[in-house]
Parts: C-alpha cells; sequence; structure tokens
C-alpha cells in the first residue's frame, strides 16, 4: 500500500488503522480488497471527506490520498510529507508536529 498525503492547515486528527486492503479512518472502515489491479475509484465515489483523490490498484498497489492535518505547530516533515511505500499493518505512523513550548515567550521591551 502506498500512502500519499496531502497537507492541509488544521486541527482535527487524522487516524488511520491498516488492515490489509482496509483503512480505518477516525474509527470509520473502507474496505478495498475487491478493486481489482488497474482499477480506479473515482473521488466522488469515496463519502468521507479524508480522501483526496482517486484510489488506484496498480500493480498491486493499492494507493491512495489522504488528506493531512498540519496544526500550527506543524513540522517540515507534515507541511512536505514524502509518500509512505511498503504501509505494514496496524495504526499508520504520519509526520509528528514540531514540540509545543510551554516556557512564556519573552519579548523585548
Amino acid at each position: 500500500m502506498i500512502i500519499k498525503l496531502s497537507p492541509q492547515r488544521r486541527d482535527d486528527v487524522l487516524e488511520v488503522v491498516k488492515t490489509g486492503q482496509v483503512l480505518n479512518i477516525n474509527g470509520e472502515d473502507f474496505d478495498f480488497s475487491a478493486m481489482p489491479d488497474g482499477a480506479t475509484l473515482p473521488r466522488s465515489a469515496i463519502n468521507s471527506e479524508w480522501f483526496a483523490g482517486d484510489v488506484e490498484m496498480i500493480a498491486g498497489d493499492l494507493v491512495v490520498t489522504l488528506l493531512f492535518p498540519n496544526p500550527a505547530n506543524y513540522s517540515q516533515e507534515q507541511a512536505f510529507p514524502v509518500d509512505l511505500v511498503g504501509v505494514p499493518n496496524g495504526p499508520v505512523a504520519f509526520p509528528k508536529p514540531l514540540p509545543v513550548s510551554t516556557d512564556p515567550e519573552v519579548f523585548p521591551e
């Protein structure tokens, strides 16, 4: 499986768990196991805001593009994500944001 990420500045959370050709996205299952090689499922046929493009089966690899929320403290890895290739079963690991500073900012007078 190949997961492409389309970053967007927003504060909600994307949680994805992969089980075979099934993606559980924020608690909702999307089963792509019936897609034959060479098939394309148009974005318009998927009832979810999280898909940012068509879903394709290319040479046995499911290829999906997901909207990727970037928080205010986004990292370079989140802003310019690389494709996740060979995604194993289980929770999908996404790039992490920068740490949030708990120190009060000091402004020069």
